[in-house]
């Protein structure tokens, strides 16, 4: 029998791969957590739920739904420090801290993403490559676990539970707040300049020039014509200190239903995917200016009022897949690559390239490396590719996103991740009973 304190609703992952009904609870309160955690045997923990994959619920489970733990605690501007709870949106924590000068580059790519989502997952933006992951800006993390209690984690104390909870997918317990440092935001909005590449490896070398510059420095590469794979753009965003016009930072309040009705079949398909290549490639080319001003929001949060991209997909919904290749192997990852896609021309609709840097460690995505991005359309035809692609990762050493792929397998990550089972041990050591739990760590044995 299910408790009073406890309700049913039928969830799916953000890429449609996953669909379950699961139990859910919302604590208000510090004790609330402590009293609703001993609700189920397992449990994890649900910020926004708009992770790609199913990483805060799985089938007869209980996510814990954190939306009411959105307060800042504490915020000193002198040493530039501020603690948020864990339910806090990045929209609510950027207008907060912009409007006293300060921010972290480190950003996913919505603005309804929960700071203890992104801990979670060990987010990056498109600046990664000079700033890294979100793991460079947290100082300590309290934490609640339903048998191991209150903990404060920090690289003083506890430092093996803050380093298994950062990129842990929640499987350490519930993030109840994060103290972050904090950069100086010197300027109002951006200064976007935009370069043409005719290749997928033209884009990669100059985008690796760049490594030092700390830019947010990004690709946009097409791979629906077989002759010119990977012509595009390279888009830089440089802070404008010259513009001084206020607001010009305040994210707006969305509210994105990720609950609603769309079409039973994709919109997406070879002739689609090139018309709208076309317009964006064209526009850019032609129309666009190769330098021009652009508000903080379209640059940091560039899929705002362009949701319509996702439900194009349909109920079938899509497959991402996000690479780190080194550059010791990175040419011959994409010659094998295009190879493959001449061969077996998948349907990707995404095709974008940054850098990355960090070292790897348990199952964070990151390490000196090159990121690659590909949104596929979720069909038979192209899971079969992608068991390609999977091979080619585990050929050159490289890291498939563990958060973004939601058909990855335990296979392929032992495989990719080589400190994979030190995280299994070191969170068994943890968590003996193995209480938290998510579909993903579920499939991934974790």
């Amino acid at each position: 029998m299910v408790s009073s304190l406890i309700k049913k609703d039928l969830f799916k992952s953000f890429d449609k791969s996953y669909e379950s009904e699961i139990l859910i609870a919302k604590p208000d309160r510090y004790r609330d957590i402590e009293k609703k955690s001993l609700l189920s045997d397992n449990l994890i923990t649900m910020g926004s739920a708009l992770s790609y994959a199913p990483a805060s619920f799985k089938k007869n489970s209980l996510s814990l739904i954190f939306e009411k733990f959105d307060r800042i605690i504490e915020f000193d501007k002198k040493k530039k420090t501020i603690t948020v709870e864990g339910g806090i949106t990045f929209q609510k924590f950027l207008n907060f801290t912009l409007s006293h000068g300060l921010w972290i580059p480190q950003i996913p790519g919505y603005p309804l993403i929960s700071i203890a989502g992104a801990v979670a997952t060990n987010a990056h933006g498109k600046s990664c490559g000079y700033h890294g992951t979100i793991r460079n800006q947290i100082k300590k993390i309290t934490l609640y676990h339903k048998e191991n209690g209150w903990l404060k984690l920090s690289e003083k104390e506890n430092r093996e539970i803050f380093e298994l909870t950062i990129g842990g997918f929640g499987l350490t317990g519930t993030i109840v707040d994060v103290t972050f440092d904090l950069y100086d935001f010197a300027g109002f909005n951006f200064s976007t300049s935009i370069e043409n590449v005719n290749s997928t490896t033209d884009t990669i070398n100059k985008i690796k020039n760049e490594r030092k510059n700390e830019n947010y420095i990004y690709s946009w590469n097409r791979l629906d014509q077989s002759s010119k794979l990977g012509n595009g753009f390279i888009f830089q965003n440089q802070i404008n200190l010259n513009d001084k016009k206020k607001n010009l930072n305040k994210i707006d309040c969305i509210d994105y239903n990720h609950k609603k009705k769309i079409l039973p079949f994709s919109l997406w398909n070879g002739y689609s995917i090139k018309f709208f290549n076309n317009i964006y490639f064209y526009f850019h080319k032609y129309l666009k200016k190769k330098k021009y001003h652009d508000d903080f929001q379209s640059v940091i949060f560039p899929f705002i009022g362009k949701e319509r991209y996702f439900d194009m997909f349909g109920t079938q919904g899509f497959v991402e897949s996000q690479i780190l290749v080194s550059n010791k192997y990175i040419e011959l990852f994409i010659e094998e690559f295009e190879h493959l896609h001449r061969k077996y021309t998948p349907s990707i609709t995404l095709f974008s390239i940054k850098n990355m840097n960090g070292k790897q460690n348990y199952l964070r995505f990151e390490d000196d490396s090159i990121c690659l991005t590909f949104d596929f359309i979720r069909n038979n035809k192209n899971l079969e590719f992608m068991n390609f692609l999977d091979e080619l990762c585990i050929k050159y050493q490289a890291l498939p996103s563990i958060i973004k792929d939601s058909r990855i397998s335990k296979n392929i990550v032992d495989k990719c991740y080589k400190h994979a089972e030190e995280f299994r041990n070191d969170l068994k050591k943890f968590d003996k009973k193995k209480i938290y739990r998510s579909e993903l760590s579920d499939r991934l044995g974790l």
